[in-house]
């Protein structure tokens, strides 16, 4: 006669644990009281004085027709991917992010992987146009070079780092948001959440324009 095993209860989660996944969860709340903004020349503005600059950036660059480049590597880039989709579709805004495939591979091929960025800046972006240079490091070499083609280019940029506070990618940009934090999660849940929060005041002040155009 065959006999049953009894199932064991699912062990649960060690306090340990637990209390790590909590206190991750605590420090995405305490985000706005410590992202610092900077201009290029060092210059601390608040958050609030940098959202409103970046956005005032944001709209100027879609009043003139101009481009949103999004550059990011790995999580980074995928959050780039995100963002320029949203600032496309639910921003109106013309954005594109270097992500394609084939781009990637055949410049990190010919050029290096250093130039994957600069090179299709140095051809697609225009004057005028923003790019949004986003790494947690802030130390990415293709990252910077990205940025530093674009402003030979004649345009501007707009950067999110972490990690280091000396982090080269701070200096680059009209506006800098950092972020004091070297765990990868929260500076990546940081940077999405800014960009998200801005597209969102974009959209919201563009719903009452045209509310009051229609009343």
């Amino acid at each position: 006669m065959a006999t049953t095993q009894a199932v064991k209860p699912r062990a649960r989660a060690a306090p340990a644990t637990r209390s790590h996944a909590l206190a991750f969860l605590s420090a995405l709340g305490a985000i706005p009281r410590q992202v610092e903004v900077t201009t290029r020349e060092g210059q601390a503005c608040s958050l609030a004085e940098g959202l409103d600059r970046a956005m005032a950036q944001i709209t100027a660059c879609g009043v003139a027709g101009r481009t949103l480049w999004f550059i990011g590597n790995g999580g980074s880039a995928a959050i780039a991917s995100h963002q320029a989709v949203d600032y496309w579709k639910n921003g109106g805004l013309k954005a594109m992010a270097l992500n394609d495939a084939s781009l990637l591979t055949c410049v990190s091929n010919d050029f290096g992987y250093d130039r994957v960025f600069a090179e299709p800046l140095r051809t697609l972006a225009s004057p005028g146009d923003l790019v949004i240079a986003i790494s947690s490091s802030g130390r990415s070499p293709n990252i910077l070079r990205g940025v530093d083609a674009a402003r030979e280019r004649g345009c501007e940029a707009l950067t999110l780092s972490g990690f280091e506070p000396a982090n080269p990618l701070r200096k680059l940009g009209a506006l800098n948001f950092y972020m004091p934090s070297h765990n990868y999660g929260i500076v990546e849940v940081t940077h999405l959440s800014l960009l998200h929060a801005m597209l969102d005041a974009l959209m919201a002040k563009r719903r009452r324009r045209e509310g009051a155009a229609r009343a």
